[in-house]
């Protein structure tokens, strides 16, 4: 980051600031879909996103990756999983925001980072910070607050966590960039969604062919809507630092939840505000500890790096004669 200009890392913020707001936004695109089914607007989304990625790659001339990644069966294997964990994703999110359900689902995201480190210590065996225990702590304590406050589990907003996580975990052993692991998960997705959208159309029940052109189109452009964030994510990821795109990250949830109560007029019970004010303080003590940590980092990077003066060597006394 240090050879990175200042004009460099402005373009990252705005790119970061695009991405994540673009995320956050989204909940006010996928009611102007109805009347197609949650069903039918995922399928488009995993149709048309293969067409706008390929499209994209074919005007880079980017393709080397997919020869390579056909020969290696285990990354190959992981790219399958990736695809699936993220179609549960994109399907709970969708029918959770036609639903009402967009607090919740803004939730999810929320406790995302904590259910990553709680899966890092039970898959990775990773060793957590005094700090980092207490946020996932504190994270459980809301969960449960939240049961309370919905007389059940909050199974929208674990779902997203946890299979949000499991794909972040996912992508990162396939070690794909962000525009070539979508083309190689939609591609995955493809003939299954195309299957069941022929199908739609087969049985008279596709609102792509139903409803005017202009649903059509509404339809097709969830492939930008799915592409075009993670384009400015990658041109983001490039020019700032990791501690701001985590950030950053939480832009997304903060617009989502702030669009379910004011936008959609959802309910926000006392036990609810209870819940999410445990999460937000979970969430700055990582946010806090992650930013300490960095600093501590880069403080003992720069003092490494300084050269330590040579000491002098004492000369010897001329003998005399």
């Amino acid at each position: 980051m240090a050879e990175i200009s200042r004009g460099e890392r402005r373009a990252g913020l705005v790119n970061g600031f695009a991405a994540y707001g673009m995320w956050g936004l989204v909940p006010l695109f996928w009611p102007l879909l109805k009347p197609a089914g949650s069903l039918e607007i995922l399928a488009h989304r995993m149709a048309w996103s293969l067409v706008f990625v390929a499209v994209s790659l074919a005007l880079v001339r980017r393709w080397a990756w997919a020869g390579e990644l056909l020969r290696q069966p285990r990354r190959l294997a992981l790219v399958t999983v990736a695809a699936a964990v993220i179609t549960v994703n994109w399907g709970v999110y969708i029918w959770a925001v036609n639903a009402g359900h967009v607090v919740e689902a803004s939730l999810g995201y929320f406790i995302n980072p904590l259910v990553t480190i709680a899966m890092g210590v039970l898959l990775l065996k990773e060793r957590l910070r005094p700090a980092q225990w207490t946020a996932v702590g504190v994270g459980l304590a809301a969960v449960v607050v939240l049961t309370v406050g919905y007389g059940q589990p909050p199974w929208i907003s674990l779902v997203l966590a946890f299979s949000f996580a499991t794909y972040g975990l996912v992508k990162k052993k396939v070690d794909l960039g962000g525009v070539e692991s979508l083309a190689a998960e939609t591609a995955i997705q493809f003939l299954p969604a195309l299957g069941y959208l022929l199908w739609l159309a087969a049985h008279g029940e596709s609102s792509f062919v139903n409803d005017g052109p202009g649903h059509a189109a509404l339809l097709a452009s969830t492939g930008i809507v799915t592409a075009l964030p993670l384009v400015c994510f990658g041109a983001a990821a490039i020019r700032v630092p990791l501690s701001t795109l985590g950030l950053l990250q939480y832009l997304a949830p903060v617009f989502q939840f702030l669009l379910g109560i004011l936008y959609f007029h959802e309910a926000m019970p006392a036990e609810r505000w209870a819940g999410f004010a445990l999460v937000w303080v979970a969430l700055t003590l990582l946010t806090w500890d992650a930013l300490r940590t960095a600093h501590r980092s880069a403080r003992a990077l720069a003092a490494a790096s300084v050269p330590r003066p040579v000491p002098a060597v004492a000369e010897t006394p001329t003998s005399q004669v």
